[in-house]
């Protein structure tokens, strides 16, 4: 029978630590081939597991660089600029060198080792070197130390918290392709104008009569018109920090970056003025518009703030506001606020919230667009319920990560619930 004792050692001595690399970028061959290689962009703080990668190489770009193939299940840290950043390969995959490979050895598991470094994570960030950029050495595996337990406890453990992030997945997933739905109607109804017509046959295909605007041609009887009169734009602000012991659901840029997931923070923690907001309101980033941000809050509390950093619209109308997100979600609509933002560097480039009420738009009839809501609609709710669920199973998962790990809850075996019932 294994012992129950905890045992501690380095690091280094539960994984094998592989570098990655470069294919050098001015050789055509190497690149664009049937191997994801991955760099800290392709990470994503929402998913344990990553499947799919930016770039791509060739078996000769993997050959001819110091790149390395990590097996399906491996882990990969990232060591420079970000660090700390942590996933799981969903497939083999090789990266670049501002990241480290980890394979568990045959004392603990590849899963069991993800949630340890989540939970050792700060003190990893303690013992980063480097004068200008703060980095991850292969000294900092030899320095850093754990306890843990025999290996039937390790997986015990890794499969509760597993559980957890399958489901937060799942839940993405599911969110990610209801997404695609809802933009690929949007386009083939006010894109490309396949909207059914009073037989219920695509319009334009079926010969619906367009015409010329300035915009180019559009269905007859659709306006051209401006952005402000679908919706409005509400400024109405609260400084928490007035009240300093209340708790507020904060959506920040940060918390969209992060799952979107709204923190929930005391009035005293949070220093600048915020917009209040509600479930009738779409948020849309003002600053770096190249980088979509946009959210449909499904607020819990009567106490929602959003950053100053979103434009905060409401349809104008009752019962579009399905229509008016994915009009704002469109590439269209993006384009055009990439193409107005000011602003010297890419860093902080930031639209102006009243301009965006006078770009000129294309105005479908206001029964098309409630139409096409109360499709839609169903699709936002379910995105929501999952969205919420994820933050209560993450809340979840971080409560028992550091007790699970610490050894403050202990994991019932088989074996000891057997040898108790005896």
């Amino acid at each position: 029978m294994e012992s129950n004792e905890w045992k501690e050692y380095r690091f280094s001595e539960l994984v094998e630590i592989i570098g990655g690399g470069t294919p050098k970028t001015n050789v055509e061959k190497y690149w664009n081939g049937d191997i994801p290689w991955l760099s800290v962009k392709d990470f994503n703080s929402d998913n344990r597991k990553i499947y799919y990668t930016e770039k791509t190489i060739t078996k000769e770009g993997l050959k001819n660089s110091s790149t390395n193939l990590l097996e399906e299940g491996d882990l990969i840290i990232s060591a420079r600029g970000t660090v700390g950043a942590l996933a799981q390969l969903g497939r083999p995959m090789a990266f670049n060198q501002s990241c480290y490979g980890l394979k568990a050895k045959k004392i603990t598991s590849n899963d069991f080792i993800y949630y340890l470094l989540k939970y050792k994570i700060r003190e990893i960030k303690q013992n980063i070197h480097g004068s200008v950029f703060d980095t991850i050495t292969r000294n900092t595996f030899d320095v850093l130390t754990a306890k843990i337990p025999n290996i039937k406890e390790q997986k015990a453990i890794a499969n509760i918290l597993s559980t957890l992030d399958e489901k937060i997945e799942t839940n993405n997933q599911i969110n990610e392709k209801l997404e695609e739905m809802a933009q690929a109607l949007f386009k083939h109804w006010f894109v490309d104008f396949e909207f059914p017509n009073e037989n219920g046959e695509p319009y334009k295909s079926s010969g619906g009569e367009m015409v010329e605007s300035e915009l180019g041609m559009i269905p007859k009887g659709w306006e051209v018109g401006k952005l402000g009169e679908l919706v409005e734009i509400s400024n109405k602000s609260i400084k928490p920090q007035e009240y300093p012991e209340k708790f507020f659901e904060h959506y920040s840029i940060p918390a969209f970056d992060n799952g979107r997931t709204p923190e929930i923070q005391k009035g005293e923690e949070i220093k600048s003025s915020k917009y209040v907001i509600n479930n009738h309101m779409v948020l849309v980033s003002k600053l770096n518009p190249s980088t979509k941000r946009i959210w449909k809050p499904i607020t819990q509390t009567n106490n929602a703030i959003c950053s100053t950093e979103f434009i905060v619209y409401m349809a104008k109308k009752e019962n579009i506001l399905s229509y008016v997100f994915e009009f704002l979600n469109n590439e269209k609509f993006q384009g055009i606020l990439t193409a107005n933002a000011t602003g010297s560097t890419g860093s902080r480039q930031r639209v102006k919230p009243k301009e965006t009420l006078n770009y000129k738009v294309v105005l479908p009839p206001l029964k098309l667009m409630r139409q096409f809501s109360k499709i839609i609609e169903p699709m936002h709710l379910k995105i929501g319920s999952n969205m919420i669920e994820n933050q209560k199973l993450k809340g979840l998962r971080d409560i028992l990560l550091p007790k699970l790990m610490s050894g403050e809850i202990r994991v019932p075996l088989d074996d000891e619930v057997l040898s108790e019932q005896n």
